[in-house]
């Protein structure tokens, strides 16, 4: 029993720090969702969405967990703000801000952590450009679901939309994006200088 776990094959980040058991992937899980709630509180407000550290949260998570824990730390994260905890931006919570202008981006954030989750088991978070292309992949994910929701939220038109929703992010995007794609390959880096250390 204490082998079953939520990982595939593939090791990652996590993997090389702790042993597999479904304990510590239960522990991960809930960290990683923990994150991410405090990265949503580092906002600048803007209207009628905040510019906050989450995004970078969740291609950390993403990519130090793998697909499947990372997609279930983001799902953890949005029920716990469903349900009343104060995790999302600002200090907000209910099921109401899944259908407000932040709600897509949210659901995103399941999708980006499973598919950066998904690239790292590939390797790709090893070296610093194919964890860049990975977390702008993951960015654009996140971008794609938050715009529609908030498209269905405010009713707006498509340049509406972008402009309160896309352009006021692109170049924060990036920025989050190479930061983290300088994150995990060196953290992979400073792992292996350890384990040689070790021998």
């Amino acid at each position: 029993m204490s082998t079953l776990a939520l990982t595939l094959s593939r090791p990652t980040l996590a993997d090389r720090l702790f042993s597999r058991s479904l304990v510590t992937d239960l522990v991960l899980v809930a960290a990683g969702a923990l994150l991410t709630a405090g990265a949503a509180q580092l906002a600048i407000p803007l209207y009628p969405v905040p510019l906050t550290m989450q995004t970078l949260a969740v291609l950390l998570v993403g990519s130090s967990l793998g697909a499947a824990r990372g997609a279930a730390s983001m799902l953890l994260y949005l029920a716990l703000g469903a349900v009343g905890l104060p995790f999302y931006s600002d200090g907000e919570s209910g099921f109401a801000v899944l259908f407000g202008s932040t709600g897509g981006y949210i659901i995103g954030f399941v999708f980006a952590a499973g598919l950066t989750g998904w690239l790292a088991q590939r390797s790709w978070d090893k070296k610093f450009l194919g964890a860049a292309v990975s977390f702008l992949a993951g960015t654009v994910v996140i971008f794609a679901f938050g715009l529609v929701g908030l498209a269905i939220a405010l009713g707006g038109t498509l340049e509406q939309t972008l402009a309160w929703g896309l352009y006021p992010f692109i170049i924060g995007g990036i920025v989050k994006a190479a930061i983290a794609a300088a994150l995990i390959p060196g953290s992979w880096k400073l792992v292996d200088w350890l384990d040689s250390r070790k021998k």
